[in-house]
């Protein structure tokens, strides 16, 4: 799968926040944090970085960085994630910057869970679980999208 392209997305929901979490997955995911945050931290280690623009260098916030090799992730590939300030330009510009990374591209919708049913990670019912969970409304809802997501009906 090498020669996928290494998608991102905010996955946080949008508009302003205090956080907003920003995936990166695909063979480009540990580029992405050397260019813009230093390098990769240890596994699942969340490690507190300046995200720069790598082009220009210029500080676009500072945020946890979190590194997760394949295949011990969500996705079964090579995942990042940054947490960063969640105001607008913050999100815009490491955005930005992070779709200027040859080889990089903004997720479809879904896209993320895709990659993980097509490597292993999720069956179609977790799949629908995750779908279900992501629009639950009601405490009924949420309980039954986790056992969904969980494998109960696999």
């Amino acid at each position: 799968m090498i020669d996928q392209p290494t998608i991102f997305a905010l996955s946080s929901g949008h508009g302003r926040a205090g956080v907003a979490v920003i995936r990166i997955s695909g063979p480009k995911a540990g580029e992405v944090l050397e260019r813009m945050a230093g390098g990769r931290p240890g596994p699942r280690v969340a490690m507190l970085r300046a995200v720069r623009d790598p082009q220009s260098g210029e500080v676009l916030d500072g945020g946890l960085v979190l590194w997760f090799p394949a295949p011990k992730s969500e996705t079964g590939e090579d995942m990042a994630e940054l947490q960063v300030h969640g105001g607008r330009a913050v999100i815009a510009g490491v955005l930005a910057a992070i779709g200027r990374i040859e080889g990089c591209r903004l997720a479809e919708p879904g896209e993320f869970a895709r990659r993980a049913f097509e490597n292993g990670k999720l069956d179609l019912t977790g799949v629908e679980g995750l779908a279900d969970l992501i629009e639950a409304e009601t405490a009924a809802q949420r309980r039954q999208a986790l056992r969904q997501a969980g494998g109960a009906l696999a």
